[in-house]
């Protein structure tokens, strides 16, 4: 059955679409597979490059140097104690004396993050086979708001829950000796730290109310015992802010606030009252999503992304260079800068094409030219990518939504991804290349990614809309209806559509499947929870500040059962069964219980093809892992007729409930 399913294959897709062959399959590992080279990152120094890479005999992505003046071997970072699970590049970055790389690392995807040093070998000496790796933190503490400063190189910033596992204390280590000093003690209720730029002292706090969801930043003038801490500003629930650094003078400070108006605005305070002392910047359409200052605390740029990335510049100097990198940039592609030296003569550029791969150039500032680094995946290149286009959407309540739209044939209506992002508060989708939406466009489907109400990035108003609206509300209608704009303009085929999400995506598959029966042919979901009160009731103790937060947002599923009910999709599988869902989870989440995802799975029956990894926490990460991709391919072709590569075997996965042809992998 499975090789006469594969035979078949491309003529069902002729069969269905009616079309000629599309262009050549792209191959799942090129897409998803590691990079030989990505995301590098210049010491402090400009002495050496760290970037990341499969290591050949396990093909587990890790770190490694290169000496920016020789040609001299490259060096791996060995790890400790694990050689199957990649780091992350996220969580690596260097300390500030230019010799030391720090990352942070969990077992096995439970996110309890310990910090690790490696020792990068002095100039003159020959890379060894073997970096000395330690772990500067205790076992079963989770790190997180690790922070440095080049006045400081020696010392790092670092908060922990070792004291009270539902808080993070604020600790000072010791690059050197590795010793550990407590600094700041946490009264229960801040949820992150920050520093004078210039003192590396402590002197900035988040603090959440539980009662009232309310989030108030705190200043004091010195981490002196007699500094006393004293309210800066005030976000009631509902509206958003941070700080963003202090100012030369020591009078004033820069922060963002959406506080008397829409989206966040770029603000000056007086540090002594809270007082607005000059408005800078404001979009009227989306909120400020990056900002670099000066060493005075002056803005030089801001960044936005309404659907593409803008840059409003206060620095004519910096304009300039901007300026000119965007004349070099390739066709089709948006540029950032991913690294400078400390003294900023040497900066690493990214330019991200739309239809393609990262191409990275090393960019000398006083020449103002560049020297290519890098291509990421090259090999991308060779294959005719899909054009990803912006698009608007309009709900049934006429709020406007941006997406982006991926197709495999402009001609004509094909088969339909909704692929629904996570968070759903701090996540949003964003355009430039997406790999998951070419690969779809190219085995014969279109793919829709849409900022649904609740996303962030649209202003308070937008992101407010998504309140008590999980489920059978309008943050799930936005899709509903998304579906039926693709329909209605010819894009999709009515009778083939699948909801594809992760997280708060894989929530939203399961409630697509639960509350708008018929509407989706099938769905994947990966990590996704079923019922709401469960989620809450697992998460990390230290998510605890939040709680009071994710309940205005959610609804009040810790006092109301019936609510709970409503819009968890467990309570609702009836209105499931029979629609085909592809259920991945890993065994080790933290977030999400094994136990609910084993429920949903049981109730369903025949309709559910379930992947349970043991190795694996909320996100999947280890290459072994890599054959849900091929699941899904496989789960799509059967479902809707697309095209779809040859499967790989699977590797350390457990299938409690496959039927039928699934069984022969």
């Amino acid at each position: 059955i499975w090789l006469r399913f594969l035979l078949l294959t491309p003529l069902l897709t002729l069969i269905v679409f009616g079309w000629s062959p599309p262009n050549k399959l792209i191959p799942r590992q090129l897409l998803f597979g590691n990079a030989d080279y990505s995301s590098p990152l210049l010491s402090p120094d400009g002495s050496r490059l760290l970037y990341f890479s499969p290591c050949p005999s396990t093909s587990v992505l890790n770190a490694y140097i290169r000496r920016l003046s020789s040609s001299s071997p490259d060096e791996m970072l060995q790890r400790t104690n694990n050689a199957t699970r990649p780091i992350r590049p996220d969580q690596v970055f260097w300390a500030q004396d230019s010799s030391t790389v720090l990352y942070l690392e969990d077992t096995w995807g439970d996110e309890v993050f310990r910090l690790h040093a490696a020792a990068v070998p002095s100039r003159g000496k020959t890379p060894s086979s073997t970096t000395i790796t330690r772990i500067l933190t205790p076992p079963g503490v989770k790190v997180s708001n690790v922070l440095t400063n080049a006045q400081f190189p020696d010392i790092i910033r670092l908060g922990m829950n070792e004291r009270d596992p539902t808080v993070f204390d604020m600790y000072s280590c010791n690059l050197t000796t590795g010793k550990l000093q407590l600094d700041a003690i946490n009264p229960g209720s801040v949820i992150q730290w920050q520093t004078h730029e210039a003192t590396f002292e402590i002197r900035v706090t988040y603090v959440k109310n539980e009662v009232d969801a309310s989030t108030t930043i705190r200043v004091r003038d010195s981490d002196e015992e007699t500094s006393l801490w004293r309210d800066l500003i005030t976000f009631p629930h509902g509206e958003d802010g941070r700080f963003v650094c202090f100012c030369r003078d020591n009078t004033t400070c820069l922060v963002t606030s959406s506080l008397g108006g829409e989206t966040t605005t770029l603000l000056r305070l007086d540090l002594q009252t809270g007082q607005t002392l000059e408005e800078i910047f404001c979009h009227d359409q989306c909120d400020i999503e990056g900002i670099v200052v000066d060493n005075d605390g002056e803005p030089r740029v801001v960044g936005t992304n309404y659907d593409k990335h803008e840059r409003h510049f206060f620095d004519s100097n910096l304009e300039e260079h901007y300026r000119n990198l965007e004349s070099l940039a390739p066709e089709d592609s948006e540029f950032s800068v991913c690294s400078k030296t400390r003294d900023e003569r040497l900066w690493i550029v990214k330019f991200q094409r739309w239809n393609g791969p990262e191409d990275y150039v090393f960019y000398n500032v006083s020449e103002k030219t560049t020297r290519p680094l890098f291509i990421s995946k090259p090999e991308l290149m060779d294959y005719e990518m899909a054009r990803r286009e912006v698009v608007q959407i309009t709900a049934r309540d006429g709020l406007k939504l941006v997406g982006y739209l991926t197709r495999a044939s402009l001609e004509r209506k094909t088969p339909l991804v909704l692929l629904v992002h996570g968070g759903p508060w701090n996540e949003r989708d964003y355009g430039g290349f997406d790999a998951m939406s070419q690969w779809f466009a190219n085995r014969g489907y279109a793919c829709l990614q849409v900022n649904f109400r609740g996303s962030k990035g649209y202003g308070k108003t937008f992101r407010n809309k998504g309140d008590k609206q999980w489920g059978i509300g309008s943050m799930q209608h936005d899709l509903t209806d998304s579906v039926k704009w693709a329909i209605d303009k010819g894009i999709a085929e009515e009778d083939k559509i699948c909801i594809y999400g992760g997280s708060y995506g894989g929530y939203a598959c399961l409630a697509g499947l639960a509350f708008t029966p018929g509407l989706y042919k099938c769905g994947i979901c990966m990590g996704g929870f079923c019922n709401v009160k469960r989620l809450l009731d697992s998460i990390p103790s230290y998510w605890k500040p939040l709680r009071t937060s994710m309940l205005r947002r959610i609804g009040d599923v810790d006092n109301d059962e019936e609510w709970n009910r409503k819009i968890s999709p467990i309570f609702h599988a009836d209105n499931m069964r029979g629609t085909p869902l592809l259920l991945g989870t890993g065994a080790r989440d933290p977030r999400v219980p094994l136990s609910d995802s084993d429920q949903l799975a049981q109730t369903l029956g025949e309709s559910v093809e379930y992947c349970v990894y043991p190795e694996e926490g909320h996100a999947h990460c280890r290459p072994a892992n890599s054959n849900f991709n091929d699941r899904t391919e496989f789960f799509l072709a059967k479902h809707l007729g697309g095209r779809m590569e040859l499967l790989a075997r699977p590797s350390n996965v457990i299938l409690p409930l496959l039927e039928g042809e699934m069984k022969e992998i």
